[in-house]
């Protein structure tokens, strides 16, 4: 047998076992010229083995970190292996995708560095994995049935990973602070603070200190350096509740904001930037505070880049039982009471009443519930009066005409004299609520 032989088979099966290799490999000299490139890394980068050997590792495979931090050139200097690094990678076609790596040293048989080598793994599969599952469970809280409902549901991921500003609007207690939460939480953003402030808890002197900060001297109680809100939420994300109540002289600065990033705090001439990412929400008309002239158009239409409504819960009443049981679970946990259900005259007053505080109305009529409830099963007397109220006009016990009258009085007050939503609540129709309002005398 000739004496080559056996060598020659060895180098071919670490050829072949190189090659073979699920994980993208490549090797390089001490000055990370690629020397090898294995199948697994073509199909991961795009790279052809002979466009990559003899280039600059930083050349093919390119990553965030390749000036600053490289996994590799660490190795390399400081003679540390590193193990499954998350890093980003650019393809040949300039799609980014996200990798796993691990470096080692490369020694000869003498145990000289002769340069390095380099493992890594397409994290793509799993991190969509990990992102369903995520959205999977900021989305959970959502809790709705309606068809409206579940088209914003659907919309929520893209809208968050859009990083556009976006203007929330429904009543109060619709849920609006939730879904801002949620499209913070499936936003690339995820990682970076998430800061509220409500502009109509303020006065607007103390509101702009809050959002811009200030400089030590600025006014009489600034005894030391704030940073703003706008700075605290700088590579994460700003909610803006209740806009609608901002001072026309702070919305200028806000515009600035939204149109450069730049602003300045109070006492300061320096310039300072922001990339915090922008939610508005407000349970007021835009367009006719606009009218009136008490917020500017401009502004409105920095912060509707789109726009996410949210129906008030009289408009969803299918969606009753389904929160019913949400907040159940919720206090059972909380309270650790053994109160598993309500009772189905409980359930049929729940759906008729309208709700005007929306889904925190429920949510607190459920907690009112699990102080005033001795048994396992809530019962309309445990509700709030305002509801047994409703309940008790629309299954005909009220006592007399002046009690009718009262309860009919009542919901036209609850309903800011709307008699559709009146009669709503009161499961009467219309034209039944408008002879009783005549016949009692509440027409004015």
């Amino acid at each position: 047998m000739d004496a080559r032989q056996g060598p020659r088979n060895m180098k071919d099966i670490s050829e072949l076992i190189f090659q073979s290799i699920s994980d993208g490999v490549f090797t390089v000299d001490e000055n990370r010229i690629i020397t090898a490139f294995n199948r697994a890394a073509e199909e991961i980068t795009g790279f052809e083995s002979r466009e990559a050997v003899g280039r600059h590792c930083f050349d093919v495979f390119r990553t965030e970190f390749c000036h600053s931090r490289c996994p590799l050139k660490d190795t390399l200097q400081h003679h540390d292996a590193v193990e499954n690094a998350r890093v980003s990678i650019l393809t040949k076609e300039g799609c980014e995708l996200p990798v796993s790596v691990t470096t080692a040293l490369l020694r000869d048989q003498g145990g000289n560095v002769v340069g390095g080598v380099e493992f890594f793994r397409d994290l793509s599969d799993l991190e969509d994995l990990h992102r369903r599952l995520n959205e999977h469970k900021a989305l959970a809280d959502i809790v709705s049935v309606n068809r409206e409902m579940q088209q914003l549901v659907q919309l929520l991921p893209d809208i968050a990973k859009s990083e556009c500003n976006v203007l929330i609007e429904g009543p109060s207690g619709s849920g609006k602070e939730l879904i801002a939460q949620v499209i913070h939480n499936l936003s690339p953003r995820n990682y970076g603070p998430y800061i509220r402030i409500n502009c109509g808890a303020l006065p607007a002197s103390l509101l702009e200190s809050e959002l811009f900060g200030y400089e030590k001297g600025a006014f009489t109680d600034a005894k030391r350096d704030k940073p703003g809100k706008f700075c605290l939420a700088n590579g994460g994300t700003l909610l803006l509740d209740e806009i609608s109540e901002m001072d026309p002289a702070l919305q200028v600065k806000l515009l600035r904001v939204l149109n450069d990033g730049e602003y300045q705090p109070l006492g300061s001439t320096r310039t300072m930037h922001t990339d915090a990412r922008i939610l508005a929400a407000t349970n007021a008309d835009l367009p006719a505070r606009i009218a009136e002239g008490s917020f500017r158009e401009d502004l409105y239409f920095r912060i509707n880049v789109v726009e996410v409504r949210i129906p008030p819960l009289r408009e969803r009443p299918e969606d009753v039982p389904l929160l019913v049981d949400h907040f159940l679970r919720k206090f059972r946990k909380k309270t650790r009471r053994s109160i598993d259900r309500v009772s189905p005259e409980t359930l049929a007053a729940l759906r008729r009443y309208s709700f005007p505080g929306n889904v925190r109305e429920l949510e607190n009529a459920i907690e009112h519930a699990f102080v005033m409830c001795h048994s396992d099963q809530i019962q309309p007397a445990d509700l709030p009066g305002s509801i047994t109220r409703a309940a008790a006009a629309v299954n005909g016990v009220s006592a007399g005409r002046r009690n009718e009258r009262e309860v009919i009085a009542e919901a036209l007050q609850r309903n800011q004299g709307s008699r559709s939503r009146t009669a709503r609540e009161l499961g009467m129709h219309r034209s039944t609520l408008w002879r009783k309002v005549r016949m009692y005398g509440l027409s004015d």
